[in-house]
């Protein structure tokens, strides 16, 4: 199940595809033997400089536009790959990462007869090797999903809806709504069960709502029809289906919350008992649903969109069943493309790659059974990951940065002059219960549970799916394991989770140009040391601050100092409502509400990873007076947290990211935290006037 709260450090760099909605299963746990070192390599080339200058444009550039100064000329020189939305320095870090889990794939696939029964390499090489078997999947057609389309047929009335839509959650077929563990916001040491709205094909209910979107909702439409043609439907009653679906799903989205309101923790948690459930959903009975899905509940749950399931429950008693029938057959048939024949895959991208987000090819097919596997077993293809190529002075060196950037917060925090010693005092508390996760887990999922066959593709993400969502589920009533993972270790991101207090730092971000682990320090500080100081940040932002150290969302703040929090984070807010990224479209704005967590992340997490820089330069006093192709350390932290958001973007992924994700676009988040701080000013000597430069009312300090 998705988990909203937590807090990726950008936005959709993991190298995981969500293909399908999966959850996550419970088996018994190996624990986790440090990495071996690498394997020797041939002799290499010289390495290239930490920080290549040549790349930079004019130096008075740097206080007009600082992201042009550090990026124009890559981006420039790195037109963005025809299977792609965008290229950058995440997206470059990403596809680094994806080459080596190819080979690791592949090499596996190749051994999987060879090797050892039932080991993660066998599993995953049987499931790779069934998902690049293209004459098999060409042959079975759309025959897989037969079954579900016949049982689809097969309903007469609300009660067998009710009753489909029960026993597809068992087999861990999600429809509609979302069902999984998490810890409970009033008593975080435990996990419970959570339902979260979903069901929607668009990305918000303003597709469905506004006339804008009219374009994109013919489109939705039009691969509605064609995806139910590719499975035998005729045309005329493909085209009514679809608009049955279209007319379903608009007042599922009418019921449905905005992007921001997501966002708001009291619109994440609605704990009831089962008996109050049933009166919210009194056509869908919840002692059913938890007996067929294998879950105690005690004293009850969390049915986190009380109005959404209001509406759910409206159209399971008022919606025609062959309007039910339309949705649920669209939506298997949707689910499942990725994993079919040709037709459907083409056709899935016609839409949601092409119309929606402008990205010209679909992707070569290993790296989209590369996408299959990270969603079905991305846990253990990172074990065999990290194995390969992380190293334990990696991690070391790591660590050592986090507890230094996280030293600086806390004598940031300690320092405010707008927080009462009332309020510092709870905030440090939080702090003090920080728990640091580097690289990987300390101990890793048993999938011996999982039964993967050579040969049948969909069947094996089928068998993933439902093996994951009993292992979420099987969580629920106990306690929370906060050495528990929610990113894999081959993910090129990092995250805050509010709800265990924890900031993690998956292997595939410790690497160039986030990290060096012989760079200068101006370099990791402004890299990796930002990130670490980002999502530590995250436990501090309008979020993040409605949470205790113990992950409960709590209020700890007085009254004041809340409204003093809010006065200057709404000049946050302003500050990037500002911005109209898009080129021709001053009309479209950056939501400065809905990016504000991340905002918050980049301002704190930067000025903590600057004093922290400072604090070790103070330790090597030579380093810190030394200029390194010209640059001084201060500025080389500023140019490197730059170059980290490199990157161009299709316009209408760019269109897509404003309207859905609460990460601002690229190259404004190298440039927002710079603008606001007293020290990049100081380093590249720029004046009050420069654009760069944010003085006065207009300077946003918070953390």
């Amino acid at each position: 199940m998705t988990k909203p709260y937590l807090k990726p450090l950008a936005f959709a760099v993991s190298v995981a595809l969500s293909l399908t909605a999966c959850g996550k299963h419970e088996e018994a746990e190996q624990t986790a033997q440090a990495p071996a070192p690498a394997t020797t390599a041939p002799a290499a080339a010289p390495a290239p400089k930490v920080f290549d200058v040549t790349e930079l444009g004019d130096n008075g550039q740097a206080c007009q536009d600082f992201n042009g100064f550090v990026n124009a000329k890559w981006v420039a020189a790195n037109p963005i790959p025809n299977d792609r939305t965008r290229w950058g320095a995440f997206d470059k870090l990403a596809e680094d990462s994806l080459n080596t889990q190819h080979d690791i794939v592949d090499g596996a696939a190749k051994d999987a007869a060879n090797a050892k029964a039932g080991s993660i390499e066998q599993k995953i090489g049987y499931l790779y090797a069934s998902g690049m078997d293209e004459a098999a999947i060409e042959k079975a057609g759309f025959d897989p999903i037969k079954p579900k389309l016949d049982a689809i047929a097969a309903l007469k009335n609300s009660k067998d809806v009710a009753n489909y839509l029960t026993q597809s959650f068992a087999e861990g077929d999600m429809q509609v709504f979302q069902f999984g563990s998490g810890a409970d916001f009033k008593n975080a040491k435990v996990q419970i069960a959570f339902t979260q709205e979903a069901g929607l094909g668009l990305p918000t209910k303003d597709y469905y709502l506004s006339d804008k979107y009219k374009d994109v909702r013919d489109a939705y439409v039009a691969y509605i029809a064609k995806a139910l043609t590719l499975t035998g439907v005729a045309d005329a009653d493909a085209k009514k289906q679809a608009d049955q679906v279209l007319a379903f799903e608009t007042e599922l989205a009418k019921a449905s919350l905005a992007p921001v309101e997501m966002r708001d923790p009291a619109n994440e948690y609605h704990f009831v008992s089962v008996k109050e459930a049933d009166k919210i959903t009194p056509h869908f009975s919840w002692d059913d649903f938890f007996k067929a899905q294998g879950v105690t509940i005690d004293k009850g749950f969390s049915l986190s969109q009380p109005k959404f399931m209001a509406e759910f429950d409206k159209l399971l008693a008022g919606a025609p069943v062959d309007q039910w029938q339309a949705y649920l057959r669209f939506h298997v048939i949707d689910d499942a493309s990725p994993f079919l024949s040709k037709g459907f895959q083409d056709n899935k991208f016609e839409f949601y790659g092409k119309t929606l987000a402008g990205q010209p090819e679909q992707k070569p097919r290993w790296k989209r059974v590369l996408g299959g596997v990270n969603s079905s077993m991305g846990e253990a293809l990172g074990q065999l990951y990290v194995a390969k190529v992380f190293t334990p002075e990696a991690k070391v060196r790591a660590k050592e940065l986090v507890d230094n950037v996280r030293n600086a917060l806390k004598a940031r925090i300690e320092n405010l002059d707008w927080m009462s010693d009332e309020t510092k005092q709870k905030a440090i508390a939080k702090w003090n219960t920080f728990l640091p996760k580097i690289g990987y887990p300390d101990k890793w999922r048993d999938w011996s549970g999982l039964d993967v066959k050579q040969g049948d593709y969909y069947g094996n993400v089928m068998a993933a799916a439902k093996f994951n969502y009993q292992y979420d589920l099987s969580k629920v009533g106990k306690p929370t394991d906060r050495l528990e993972w929610g990113m894999t270790p081959q993910t090129v991101n990092a995250y805050y989770n509010p709800t265990d207090n924890t900031i993690n730092f998956p292997a595939a971000i410790l690497q160039p140009p986030f990290f060096y682990a012989n760079g200068d320090d101006a370099i990791n500080y402004g890299g990796i040391g930002a990130v670490i100081g980002h999502e530590a940040s995250h436990g501090f932002d309008d979020q993040g601050s409605q949470f205790d150290g113990e992950g409960n969302n709590a209020n700890w703040w007085t009254k004041a100092d809340r409204e003093k929090f809010d006065a200057r984070t709404d000049k946050l807010v302003e500050q990037f409502n500002g911005y109209t990224p898009v080129p021709g479209q001053p009309d479209i704005h950056v939501n400065g509400k809905l990016t504000l967590g991340e905002n918050i992340g980049d301002l704190g997490g930067l000025n903590s990873a600057y004093d922290a820089l400072q604090m070790a330069l103070k330790k090597n006093p030579q380093e810190a007076g030394e200029k390194i192709d010209g640059y001084t350390q201060d500025q080389r932290f500023f140019l490197n947290w730059a170059r980290v958001w490199r990157g161009n973007i299709r316009d209408k992924q760019l269109v897509l990211q404003i309207n859905t994700n609460e990460h601002a676009p690229a190259s404004l988040r190298a440039i927002g935290a710079p603008s606001n701080m007293d020290s990049f000013a100081s380093a590249f000597q720029c004046k009050p006037t420069d654009p760069m430069v944010r003085s006065g009312d207009k300077q946003v300090k918070i953390w």
